[in-house]
């Protein structure tokens, strides 16, 4: 179950032949999304797990999920955006259906992520949980 953005995101990377290309677009897909106003970078929107800075604001409207994030690492504010591109729009009931590693998978993610890295997107996709099962 993933949303059209996300898709988009996933054939842009079929099309794309090495993992350096994959890279400098996950990067742009960051460098594209809006910056969280400086007035959100509070420990209560703080994800703890990250080896870089993160914040992801929630934004719940309208029974559907969405939030706002931001990290202090070019790399990690583009895989926030890949997250954003896997949960926005998806109904609040819907996101612990979403299967974060596989669709992330699908995308190299898994093989190609420090573990640090790794761990700092497991930690988004557990607060995304959180914040979605809370509402």
């Amino acid at each position: 179950m993933a949303t059209p953005a996300f898709e988009e995101i996933a054939e842009t990377f079929d099309f794309l032949d090495d993992w350096e290309e994959r890279y400098r677009h996950v990067i742009e897909l960051g460098k594209a999304m809006p910056a969280l106003d400086d007035s959100f970078k509070v420990p209560a929107y703080k994800v703890d797990g990250c080896a870089s800075q993160v914040w992801l604001r929630p934004v719940l409207a309208g029974g559907k999920f969405d939030f706002q994030g931001d990290s202090d690492a070019m790399i990690v504010r583009g895989l926030i955006a890949v997250l954003h591109a896997l949960y926005s729009g998806v109904p609040v009931a819907d996101v612990a259906k979403v299967d974060a590693p596989a669709e992330l998978g699908r995308l190299g993610l898994n093989e190609h992520l420090s573990s640090q890295r790794s761990n700092g997107v497991r930690a988004m996709v557990e607060r995304i949980r959180k914040t979605a099962a809370e509402a």
